[in-house]
């Protein structure tokens, strides 16, 4: 049974809350806030009410049941909603044990996205590309903006690398599942004898750090100037523009090359290295708290293999929870993206509940 003090409280919380909002008095910098507080309890409140009233509710029930002067009718009617009321329960006990879990502070943001070639050669550097589209095409789905940070092409036309900020509301919430290596099975446009190969991309979703976040200390960081350079390594770019930043105590190096502008290249470098650091100061709290459990939807590992796309059948499988959509084509058109995540949320959130259990 869940604590019904705590429950009592959100109860008051929420009205307390409605008060403020309803007096005009508040500081505009925190309505924003406030606001969203008070929308989130809005969607829980009543579970609450009805989660607090059950033993009441159940009793009377009870009492109409058994007193011998009721009606056959109304003691069917009292049956039916004690029925009701039983699976009513067990719904709002889920719901709220969910409400109440711990919240990952950094769900509510933004989210950069790396993608990066992994082994596979240049069929490697086309999957790459593939991954990329298909989350553009999410984006356009979601309408959420999506901007290139930092690009690598490979010769064939693929993506070495891409960096890309996505924003909108609560991206990081929905995109961290997506962390990990991307396993491809297809035959290459090359291939002569119609042999599938193997190769993989590896993506890294990090929240977006704010200033708040993360301060960098100009004593902390070891910048280096350098002339950029494409495919092959010829220089592209007569100044020294491009920007290695190395952030000296976590040994995290950034490097920008994309504007021609030093100054551009050093503040989106700057852009990416708060948001690894961030992310890394997180990984050492999770790791610190689940040494001894591990999800099953993983840790966020990037070397840990988590889907595989299989063209030649048309199918894409999650490893994570076993979950295979023969719907290939659409799932790279962003077309079913939804159900793959929502899939993992849950499973997510089932793992953290066996926790509290």
């Amino acid at each position: 049974m869940l604590p019904q003090e705590k429950l009592k409280n959100l109860i008051d919380r929420h009205l307390k809350l409605e008060r403020k909002l309803s007096s005009g008095e508040i500081d505009k910098k925190k309505i924003a806030e406030i606001s969203k507080e008070y929308s989130d309890l809005n969607e829980i409140i009543k579970q609450v009410k009805e989660y607090l009233n059950y033993e009441k509710e159940t009793e009377d029930l009870k009492n109409i049941i058994n007193d011998k002067s009721s009606d056959a009718e109304m003691k069917e009617f009292a049956i039916n909603e004690l029925e009701s009321l039983k699976n009513n329960y067990v719904l709002n006990e889920k719901k709220l044990k969910l409400f109440l879990l711990p919240k990952d502070l950094a769900d509510s943001k933004n989210a950069i996205i790396e993608i990066r070639a992994g082994t596979g050669g240049l069929e490697a550097s086309l999957f790459a590309s593939d991954l990329y589209k298909m989350y553009e095409k999410v984006c356009q789905k979601k309408k959420w903006n999506i901007e290139i940070i930092s690009i690598s092409k490979s010769d064939a036309g693929g993506l070495k690398e891409v960096i890309a900020l996505i924003k909108g509301k609560s991206i990081y919430s929905l995109l961290k599942y997506e962390s990990g290596v991307h396993r491809v099975q297809r035959v290459p446009d090359t291939e002569t004898q119609g042999r599938v190969h193997t190769s993989a991309a590896t993506v890294a979703v990090l929240p977006e750090a704010e200033d708040l976040d993360i301060k960098l200390d100009d004593k902390d960081l070891r910048i280096d100037v350098f002339r950029s350079s494409g495919p092959g390594g010829q220089s592209v770019n007569t100044t020294d523009s491009a920007v290695r930043i190395t952030h000296i105590p976590t040994g995290i190096v950034v490097s920008q090359q994309d504007e021609k502008s030093q100054i551009r290249n050093k503040e989106k470098g700057l852009k990416i290295l708060k948001s690894r650091i961030y992310d890394f100061e997180r990984q050492k709290i999770d790791q610190e708290r689940s040494k001894d459990r591990k999800s099953k939807i993983g840790s966020g590992d990037r070397s840990e293999r988590i889907r595989t796309y299989n063209f030649p059948q048309g199918r894409v499988t999650d490893h994570r929870i076993n979950l295979t959509l023969h719907k290939l084509e659409e799932f790279m058109e962003g077309e079913i993206f939804d159900e793959m995540i929502e899939s993992l949320i849950l499973q997510a959130q089932e793992d953290q509940l066996n926790k509290i259990n």
